[in-house]
């Protein structure tokens, strides 16, 4: 039995304008009209400009920074839809925010991550439809069905285009031990041995690289992550490779949240080229020469068309 709408209907929040109206242009389709802004007080209000009545809405909303305000414009949004007899509502988050509180650290922490999968399912929402999480097992916080799609495809695909012919020359490594995974799936994509970097966090934002895993002396280093937040990480894995004897270091990740000094951190680091995805906006100000941006839209719309047409989604794992 098909559970669809009549049609397709693609919505933006303010975080995701761009995303939105390049995943509609992918599927043909015109982008919802609607307007979200702000009242003198802080308020968020949502206005739909068309009816929603039957079909099935899709609203693409990274919730990144500035993240409560985009989290709540993506719920309003939702409620709206939802009390407008829209047949189902698919939250689209290219950027899923709070997803690195998935645990309890320390005694008395929240799951912060558990919670927004709550709001999200109690404003109204009938799927997910999401990228690179920082924790894969964040989909079970979710009482309704996840799509959990992922970077590495797409950035392997590229990567794998620029080095034909030359994988002896690089080596994959995971930045720290929690990216093993996705490095290693990298890895077997491009064609190239792994290598893992031990690194050892003191508290957030800040960590202390110990030793590199693996041969990386005379090689070309790929690094992969999913996120580059403040960019520790990245750049003090990138110069525990140099030490070790690299020959160059490049870098991959899905999500360029880029905040604080991560901007001058990449500036001075020995990365020699960045290669990210457009699942959060970036500004004309962070981007730097050495950055390479690439969209997230083909996939995302083959997502939206398959989910519309009950269609497996898994095939674009492979």
């Amino acid at each position: 039995m098909s559970f669809h709408g009549k049609d397709i209907k693609i919505f933006s929040g303010n975080a995701s304008r761009q995303a939105a109206t390049q995943i509609a242009q992918c599927l043909s389709l015109p982008i919802g009209k609607s307007e979200v802004t702000t009242f003198s007080d802080g308020e968020i209000s949502v206005s739909l400009y068309e009816s929603v009545r039957g079909s099935d809405c899709f609203i693409v909303q990274s919730t990144c920074a500035p993240v409560n305000n985009n989290l709540m414009e993506l719920l309003i949004m939702i409620d709206a839809m939802k009390r407008a007899s829209a047949a189902r509502i698919t939250a689209v988050i290219p950027y899923f925010g709070y997803a690195r509180q998935d645990r309890k650290a320390k005694a008395h922490d929240p799951i912060t991550a558990k919670l927004v999968a709550d709001l999200i399912t109690t404003a109204g929402a009938n799927r997910v439809l999401t990228m690179d999480l920082h924790a894969a097992q964040i989909q079970g916080f979710f009482n309704i069905p996840v799509d959990h799609l992922l970077g590495v495809p797409v950035l392997a695909s590229h990567v794998k285009e620029s080095i034909a012919g030359h994988t002896d020359d690089y080596v994959v490594v995971s930045p720290d031990l929690g990216s093993v995974t996705r490095a290693r799936n990298f890895a077997e994509r491009i064609g190239c041995p792994l290598a893992i970097i031990d690194k050892r966090r003191r508290k957030a934002n800040v960590c202390e690289v110990m030793n590199v895993i693996g041969n990386v002396k005379g090689k070309k280093v790929i690094l992969v992550d999913d996120v580059v937040d403040t960019a520790g990480t990245l750049c003090n894995a990138a110069n525990a490779i140099m030490e070790n004897g690299a020959k160059e270091v490049n870098a991959c990740a899905t999500h360029a949240v880029l905040s604080g000094p991560a901007i001058d951190r990449l500036k001075s680091s020995p990365i020699k080229e960045l290669l990210l995805l457009d699942t959060i906006p970036m500004p004309p100000e962070k981007k730097l020469p050495n950055m390479t941006v690439l969209s997230v839209a083909p996939l995302f719309a083959e997502a939206i068309n398959r989910i519309y047409k009950d269609k497996p989604v898994s095939p674009l794992f492979v």
